[in-house]
């Protein structure tokens, strides 16, 4: 395929899920929905089945207000509001981590909001660097197991999970490549940017590796087009097409990322080696670093931002904060200071998955704009 319908084949998978999984369903394939931030995709697909990711939608949240308060992110409520009106009926579970507070209660509010699709907990640590946050760890994975052959009849094989396990590592080692080969060619827009980062939570990573490759060697073989104004993004979430359309109005390029829907999810293989394949699962989990929703004393994912944003000649910081996602508003002023330490300048644009108008967000960039 030529660039153009790679893209188009992204774009699709990104914009209509639902058709994808009635797709996998059709196959008699089985599907997991995914929660953020970190699910154990490895575990599902060793199983045969698919995982694909519920990351919610920008849409009017109506049904799950009868289960949250109006001060929670609307990831979790438009995960909800969608399952209670059948968008991801068909699917065999869902597995919902609990590496924030408003992750912690969004299962048990799923379980009364929809009731056709179980429910499953993965408990992670918090201190899992020493090696009794690995043992914890290896406990969730094992608890998820159990759930899903409960829910599915299907069973766990160590040696299936370290075939996924391979599976994983190098579709993470293909997006690691894609974002410098994508900075390098401009024409390729930050809405289409967006599209190949989505597609990846609801397509097989096999097939969705297998795109990227063909796209990094389309792009190799074609002239590098300079973006005139460089930006570093960083938040949970980058995939309003408002907004990325008013990046591309400015003449924007995304260059690299600190997003955690986006590079955030391909920093960290699991390593070649432990005792089994769920061992090497729980190891990849206890060396992740660098992300608002990962407990580090030491805030070592300020100075990553700041280092990746000087490695990409970013000139400047864009912090897309998810209204009421309090570990990423908690770490912004160091973010801020470290930026302006390092004579990077740095915005803060506010996001929010029921937003309808970014003039704000377009005022506030084109502010940002004459300053870089």
């Amino acid at each position: 395929m030529n660039k153009q319908e790679l893209l188009a084949c992204f774009h699709e998978a990104a914009t209509s899920p639902r058709k994808l999984m009635d797709k996998y369903l059709a196959e008699g394939r089985k599907v997991v929905l995914t929660a953020p931030v970190y699910t154990p995709e490895e575990i599902i697909h060793s199983m045969d089945m698919v995982p694909m990711g519920v990351w919610g939608a920008d849409i009017q949240i109506n049904e799950a207000k009868k289960y949250f308060p109006a001060f929670i992110c609307t990831i979790m409520q438009s995960i909800v509001e969608l399952g209670v009106k059948g968008a991801y009926d068909g699917a065999s579970a869902i597995v919902i981590p609990s590496l924030c507070d408003s992750l912690k209660v969004i299962g048990q509010n799923w379980k009364y909001a929809v009731k056709g699709i179980p429910f499953i907990a993965m408990t992670y640590p918090q201190n899992r660097k020493p090696a009794f946050g690995h043992t914890f760890t290896k406990a969730g994975y094992e608890y998820v197991i159990k759930g899903l052959e409960d829910a599915t009849g299907l069973k766990f094989d160590d040696a299936k999970l370290a075939d996924s396990i391979e599976v994983y590592n190098a579709h993470n080692e293909v997006m690691r490549e894609l974002v410098p080969a994508l900075a390098a060619h401009s024409e390729i827009t930050n809405a289409q940017r967006s599209d190949i980062f989505k597609s990846a939570f609801f397509m097989r990573k096999e097939e969705h590796t297998a795109l990227v490759k063909e796209l990094l060697a389309v792009l190799a073989a074609e002239e590098p087009a300079d973006a005139k104004i460089r930006v570093m993004t960083s938040g949970i979430l980058a995939d309003a097409p408002g907004l990325l359309e008013i990046l591309d109005d400015n003449g924007m390029r995304i260059v690299c990322d600190d997003v955690a829907a986006e590079s955030r999810q391909y920093r960290t293989d699991a390593p070649a080696e432990g005792e089994s394949a769920l061992d090497r699962l729980a190891s990849k989990f206890c060396a992740m670093d660098n992300c608002s929703v990962l407990y580090d004393v030491e805030k070592k994912r300020v100075d990553k931002i700041v280092e990746d944003a000087k490695a990409a000649k970013a000139q400047g910081v864009l912090v897309l904060m998810t209204k009421f996602c309090d570990p990423e508003e908690f770490d912004y002023p160091l973010i801020k200071r470290a930026c302006d330490k390092a004579d990077i300048p740095c915005v803060l644009i506010e996001i929010d998955r029921q937003m309808v108008n970014y003039e704000q967000a377009r005022t506030a960039i084109e502010t940002f704009k004459d300053l870089l």
